[in-house]
């Protein structure tokens, strides 16, 4: 399963099936990942910079990101 968690002008997005379970996420930004809440991922908890940062730390690629340009939308 894929889930989308969007703030702003980032998406971050889950993959659930290529999830390992290292806890490198919830343990670097619990801020943000927290594995005993619904949804599990708070994007409001940090801002974009440090969830992106936390977010390249996850090993088996199940969070990636996209930051969208909102320039050209009406």
């Amino acid at each position: 399963m894929t889930r989308h968690y969007i703030k702003g002008d980032l998406t971050v997005i889950w993959k659930s099936e290529l999830c390992e379970h290292c806890t490198n996420c919830w343990k670097g930004l619990p801020e943000v990942f927290s594995p005993g809440k619904k949804p599990w991922i708070n994007l409001d908890g940090a801002d974009a910079e440090r969830i992106i940062a936390q977010v390249k730390k996850c090993p088996s690629g199940s969070l990636s990101y996209v930051i969208t340009d909102n320039k050209d939308r009406f």
